[in-house]
Order: C-alpha cells, then structure tokens, then sequence
C-alpha cells in the first residue's frame, strides 16, 4: 500500500457533475481489521502495544460515534499520549453541503508525517458514514507503518449511482422562527416576544444572506400604590451579498435596517459596500485565516428624540477596517480582531474595538482559556438630550453615555481518567469525568 502527502478531496457524485453517463462506479476503500488469531489477555496487550494512540479534536460532531466506529487505533483523552492528532472542523461549501475537514498531524515517531483529507456531506442520514471512512482512510497511513497492519485486510466495494433530483428551491434556504417567554410574582410580571425569518443562498461563488426580526418585551414592577412599567422595542433587517473573486479577494455590500427604543432610532436605513482581503488561500479557512475586511457606509436615521447634538435626523457617511485572526493548531485555537471605525463629517466621532479568545493545550488534560474584549466608545451620537430617569437607567430602557466598555471571562478546564476509552454510554448524560473552573 502506497500513501503519500498529497491533499486529497471526497466527494460525493452529484447529478450536474456527472453529465450524461448513464452508471459509473465509486471505489471506497473499506479498511477493516481482522479479528486476532487468538483470544485473551496478551492479544489484547498487543493491540495496545502497537497499535496508534490517537487523539481526535472535534467541536463539531460527536467524538463519541468515532471513536466507537473505528476501533484498530487506541483513542486516548490527552494529546500528550497520542502520536496522531485528528483536528476536524467543518463550514458550509455551498448550500445543503457541508464541508468536513480532516487534518491528520503525526507526532513523536510520527511526527512529519501530516495529511489532509475532505469529505463533502449532502444530507444528514450518509453524514455519519461517510466521516467515519474519511477517518478510516486518514488513519491507515499511520496503521500501515506499525506491526498491526499485518491485521488488517482491504476490500474494495463497489456502488451504484444514487439518482439526483433537481433543487426546485434553487439553493435556497429559509428559516422562520417565534419564541414567548413570560414570568411573573405578586409584584412583578413580565412577557418577551421576539420573531424571526431568514433566507440564505451560499455557493462557492457567490453568498446571500438576509433576517428580519422584532422582539417587544414589557415589564410591570408595583411598589406601593404605584405601577412602573418598562417596554423595550426593536425591528431590523440585516442583508448580505458577497461574490468570490480569487483564492484572495472577496467583494460585497451589506444593507441594515432597524428601529429600537432603546437606541431612540425610529428608523435607520444603513447600506455599505464592502471589500475583503485574506492573506491566506479561503481553501485553508478551516486551519487559518487572516482577512482585512473594509467598508464604506451610508446612514439616514431619524430619531424618537432630539438628540444631544440637537438633531432629529441626520444623514452620516462613515467607514471601517476590521483585522481578523483565526489559528487552530494542535497547541489549541486563537481568534482575535481589531476593528476601528468613524464619521466623516467628525473625526472624532470614533470607535474602536477589541476581541481576542484563547484556548490552549497545557499538559495532560490541562486548558486554560482567555475571552477578552474592550471598545473605545465616542461616537454615540444617537443619546437623548432629555438624558434618562432613574428609572429609565435601573430598567435599562434607554442606552446611556459611555467612553468605554469591556467583557473578560477566565477559566480552566481539567480531563482525566484512562487514557484508553473506546467505550461510548450515554447514561446519564456525557459530560463526567472533567472539572471545570472559571471566574
């Protein structure tokens, strides 16, 4: 058996790339391990002994079908013990695919020894077939160097064409949505209603994403003889267009709309064209990107109030830069962005902000994680001249004047136990055997 480093894609057949054929063949290599000659103790402290101690990283499916799935490797809980780290991340190819990336990383004897695999899911019901023989395939680079591999057989299964149908929706995919949620005691009651509806078209080439929400939320708190009421409103609308250039570039435009009581808008209209620059190929999306996103933007707003500045409506022309980072690396993932932005009319109308998440591997089980974020706030033009009551401020129904504003979340997490874990139960639920700390 053969295996190099080459970069390699699965794909499932689809009816527009296979033209006109009438039944072609797809090989798929089924890579199962034959049962020991002999039963008992010592078989299997020769499976452990030689067999590759595998740590899979995955956020995005669960591990635990995996590892039940593919039982010639040694799963082990930490990526100290393991020679093969398997980082699968996912992002939407085009609409109704899901692209699946397998990055395989070897370490200690196998260090060096790195590959790429892709799988392409088009529907829920094949998803968990088909990453288990992408991970099947992925793993026998590493099986075919050690002793066991005299274990393992390779037989070739053949499969017929699946028939295609068309898309009568044309890829496209809507979601609708309502929520309620109301509480209350003897002195306080409370109701929040919000809906949604969305439609999204994303293909390599060109993405369109569109929302429209609402939500009205009312409060009545008594005390004494009086009732103090809080309502909350908001409307908006948020549209996406963007269109692939190159393995670089990205242009598009964004258009919003909104309307809030709490940012005393009665309504804002707010389009802005915008291009993007990522100084990585898309194609590494799932391992790293660095993109420069700028945007250039028009705002009408008319307010509920007369604002500080003694306006009622306005027309504003502003700009941003946002820097984004995204890594995710055996050590752990980092993501951090930088996005500054201001007025054209006044400079000093600006705003500047900051966020950073951190995650890292420290040792045997051991992470530690960083949420960090801070904005430099001077370009709240929208604030009421009649300021906020007391009231107003405890209730939270009106936005009020800042410089600044921050979050940071700390904590640690700790996994432990054997190292050798093939064992899936669900009972219970599937979150024992860590500890977590924050603060």
């Amino acid at each position: 058996m053969t295996i190099n480093n080459k970069k390699t894609t699965i794909r499932k057949p689809i009816k527009k790339r296979l033209g006109t054929s009438g039944l072609i063949v797809c090989s798929l290599l089924f890579l199962i391990p034959s049962t020991f000659a002999q039963t008992g103790q010592s078989n299997s402290d020769k499976f452990k002994d030689n067999a590759p101690s595998v740590f899979i990283d995955c956020q995005v499916y669960d591990i635990g079908f995996l590892q039940k799935e593919i039982k010639f490797v040694n799963h082990v809980q930490t990526l100290s013990d393991a020679n093969v780290l398997v980082l699968i991340t996912k992002q939407d190819a085009e609409t109704g695919v899901t692209q699946y990336t397998f990055s395989f990383k070897g370490q200690k004897e196998f260090q060096g020894d790195d590959d790429t695999l892709k799988y392409l899911a088009t529907s829920e019901e094949e998803t968990q077939k088909g990453l288990a023989n992408t991970l099947r395939l992925g793993l026998m680079r590493y099986v075919g160097k050690t002793p066991i591999s005299k274990e393992v057989s390779i037989r070739l299964l053949d499969t017929v064409k699946p028939t295609a149908v068309e898309d009568k929706w044309n890829f496209w995919v809507f979601n609708m949505g309502v929520n309620s949620f109301m509480n209350g005691q003897s002195l306080m009651k409370s109701g929040d209603f919000s809906g949604h509806i969305s439609a999204n078209r994303v293909t390599e080439e060109l993405k369109i994403r569109m929302s429209l929400r609402a939500s009205h939320n009312k409060s009545t708190f008594t005390f004494g003889d009086e009732d103090i009421e809080s309502v909350r409103n908001s409307q908006g609308f948020d549209g996406l267009i963007v269109k692939s250039i190159s393995d670089h570039w990205s242009v598009g435009a964004y258009i919003a709309a909104s309307s809030s009581t709490y940012g005393n808008t009665q309504h804002t209209i707010s389009p802005a064209p915008a291009v993007e620059f990522n100084l990585f190929p898309y194609s590494e999306s799932t391992k790293r990107e660095f993109r420069f996103l700028y945007r250039l933007g028009f705002r009408a707003v008319k307010y509920r109030e007369e604002t500080i500045y003694e306006k009622t409506s306005e027309n504003l022309l502003g700009q941003s830069l946002s820097a984004i980072l995204e890594v995710k690396q055996k050590w752990g993932n980092l993501s951090a962005s930088l996005t500054g932005s201001h007025f054209f009319h006044d400079f000093s109308k600006n705003r500047l902000r900051m966020n950073a998440d951190l995650s890292l591997r420290l040792i045997r089980g051991l992470n530690f994680n960083i949420d960090a974020s801070y904005s430099i706030i001077h370009d709240q033009l929208s604030l009421p001249r009649g300021g906020a009551t007391l009231d107003e401020i405890l209730l939270r129904q009106k936005e009020l004047e800042t410089s600044f504003n921050y979050g940071f979340s700390v904590g640690l997490s700790y996994t432990f136990g054997s190292i050798y874990s093939k064992v899936v139960n669900p009972r219970f639920g599937s979150s024992g055997g860590s500890i977590s700390i924050s603060f």
